[in-house]
C-alpha cells in the first residue's frame, strides 16, 4: 500500500540524539518509497550531522526544517545536541527543547502537515499539533520489553512483570532512578505522550522475538503497536578513514575480530577503559574499539590506555578515537563478535547482521536489552562484581566464549538464523505501518 502522488506529508520530531534522529531518518525514507513527503524537524546542529544521509534520492521528498531552541547562556547552539554534551547540561536541553514549542506551533501552521510524528519526551508536539486538527502519533526508539518495564515499574502495582527473564541487578535499579531523574521528560511527560498518541504508537522492532512483550504493551497502554522493524541505517559511501578501517579488517580471518562501542552519548571512566582494556588484551582475539570522550576533554588515546598497552596488542588491536562506521564494520565478514553496551540500534544492526552480542550495558535501557539478549540467545553478558563493576576476566572469557569456544557455538548459530528470519521480511512491517497512517490521515 501506498499514499497516492505524495498527498500524505509527514512532520516528525525527534528527540536531539543521534539513536533517536537516527531511526526516524531511516523511518522516513522507508515512508518517501511509498510516496509520503517528510518534514524532519530538528535543531541545527543535527540536521547538519544528517544532511549527508539525504543522498539525492530522497533530497526531493525529505525536507530537513530547522528548529531553534530559545538561547541560553550556558547552551549555545553547539550543544543543542545530546551527541558531546557535558552530562550535566541534560536537563538544560530538555528545557530549552520544551521552551521551543511555540517555534514548532509557528513550523506546524507554515507546513501545515498531515501527520506529526513525535517521540518518548514530547507530550507538547501533540498538544500542537492537536491543536490545528493535525493527527499526532509517537514512535517508539526503544524496544517493547523495555517500555512495558518501565510503565509496569511506574504504575507502582504489587504485581510481578510477567516477563521474568526482563529484569535488573540492584546496581542497575539504582543507576536507573538516578537516571529517571536526570532524565530529558520526568514521568508524566512520558505518560502524557503515549496518552496523547492518535490510536496507534509506532515501536522500533520486530514481532519475531518481541511478539509478546509486544502484546503486554498494547494492554498496558490500550492502543495498537504498530511494530516499524529493525531501520538500520544504510552504509553511505567510505571515506579515507572507513577505508582504512576496511584495509585493516581485510587482513583478518573470517569471525576472528570483535568490534569494540560503548555507543554516542556515553563516557567510559578510566577504571571502566582499564578493565575492557585488559579484557581485550586477555582475549587474545582481534579488536577495532572505539573510545569517546566528552567534547572539550584533551586526552590522548595513549594517555587514556594501560602503560604500553598499544605496543603490547601491536596489529591485533585497532582503537580509534570519535567515530566509525558500525554498520560496515559489522557487515565485514572478518567480524565474529560485537562488545556493546546493547543500545536499542546497536541490538538491531547486530540483529540484522547476524553478529552476536558481548553484552556490557551501561545504563537505561541498556541492562534491559542485555537481558533480552541472553534470553534469544543471540549473545552473552559479560557479568561484572556484585557492586556492578566490569571483571576483565570475565569480559575476556565472554568475548572467547562467543568467538572461538565450542560452548559459544548455540550462539553464533542462533545470531545467524535470527538474521535471517528479519531480513527475509524484507518491509513486511512498513507496508504495516503506512496502512495505519493512511487510514489516520483519512479519519482525521
Amino acid at each position: 500500500m501506498e499514499a497516492k502522488k505524495n498527498n500524505i506529508s509527514v512532520l516528525m520530531l525527534p528527540w536531539l540524539a543521534h539513536g533517536h534522529i537516527s531511526p526516524f531518518l531511516e523511518l522516513a525514507k522507508k515512508l518517501t518509497n511509498r510516496n509520503f513527503h517528510i518534514y524532519m524537524c530538528s535543531t541545527p546542529i543535527n540536521l547538519s550531522s544528517i544532511k549527508k544521509n539525504v543522498t539525492k534520492k530522497y533530497s526531493q521528498s525529505i525536507e530537513l526544517v530547522e528548529l531553534n531552541l530559545p538561547s541560553l547562556p550556558n547552551l549555545p547552539p553547539h550543544y543543542h545536541t545530546t551527541n558531546g554534551l557535558p552530562p550535566h547540561l541534560m536537563n538544560t536541553l530538555k528545557t530549552a527543547f520544551e521552551n521551543a514549542s511555540p517555534n514548532f506551533s509557528k513550523i506546524l501552521q507554515t507546513l501545515k502537515p498531515d501527520l506529526v510524528i513525535y517521540d518518548y519526551n514530547q507530550p507538547w508536539a501533540a498538544d500542537s499539533a492537536s491543536s490545528v486538527n493535525i493527527p499526532a502519533v509517537q514512535f517508539l526508539t526503544f524496544g517493547s520489553a523495555v517500555v512495558s518495564l518501565a510503565i509496569h515499574m511506574s504504575d507502582d502495582t504489587e504485581d510481578k512483570f510477567p516477563f521474568p527473564e526482563i529484569y535488573l541487578h540492584e546496581y542497575e535499579m539504582l543507576s536507573l532512578k538516578e537516571a529517571i531523574k536526570e532524565a530529558p521528560g520526568n514521568k508524566y511527560s512520558f505518560d502524557e505522550a503515549i496518552r496523547l498518541s492518535r490510536d496507534i504508537i509506532l515501536v522500533k522492532t520486530c514481532r519475531d522475538f518481541e511478539g509478546k512483550y509486544i502484546d503486554y504493551l498494547s494492554n498496558l497502554v490500550s492502543k495498537k503497536i504498530v511494530p516499524v522493524g529493525s531501520l538500520v541505517q544504510e552504509s553511505i559511501a567510505r571515506d579515507d578513514h572507513d577505508e582504512e578501517i576496511i584495509q585493516w579488517l581485510d587482513k583478518k580471518e573470517k569471525c576472528s575480530t570483535v568490534f569494540v562501542s560503548f555507543g554516542s552519548e556515553y563516557f567510559l571512566s578510566k577504571e571502566d577503559i582499564f578493565a575492557v582494556a585488559r579484557g581485550l588484551e586477555r582475549s587474545k582475539v582481534n579488536f577495532i574499539w572505539i573510545i569517546r570522550f566528552p567534547q572539550g576533554e584533551r586526552i590522548s588515546i595513549r594517555d587514556a590506555l594501560p602503560e604500553g598497552y598499544l605496543e603490547r596488542v601491536g596489529e591485533r588491536g585497532m582503537v580509534i578515537e570519535g567515530w566509525a562506521p558500525q554498520a560496515m564494520i559489522l557487515q565485514h565478514p572478518s567480524l565474529g563478535g560485537f562488545v556493546s553496551h546493547c543500545g536499542w540500534s546497536s541490538f538491531m544492526e547486530s540483529m540484522k547482521f547476524g553478529v552476536p552480542i558481548i553484552a556490557m550495558p551501561m545504563h537505561i535501557d541498556q541492562p534491559m536489552n542485555a537481558r533480552l539478549v541472553e534470553y534469544i540467545r543471540m549473545g552473552v553478558e559479560a557479568a561484572r562484581d556484585e557492586d556492578g563493576k566490569l571483571q576483565s576476566e570475565e569480559i575476556a572469557n565472554t568475548i572467547r566464549k562467543v568467538l572461538v569456544e565450542e560452548s559459544g557455538e548455540d550462539v553464533r548459530n542462533k545470531a545467524k538464523e535470527l538474521s535471517e528470519k528479519v531480513n527475509a521480511k524484507g518491509d513486511e512491517e512498513i507496508d504495516g505501518v503506512v496502512e495505519e497512517l493512511v487510514s489516520l490521515c483519512s479519519n482525521k
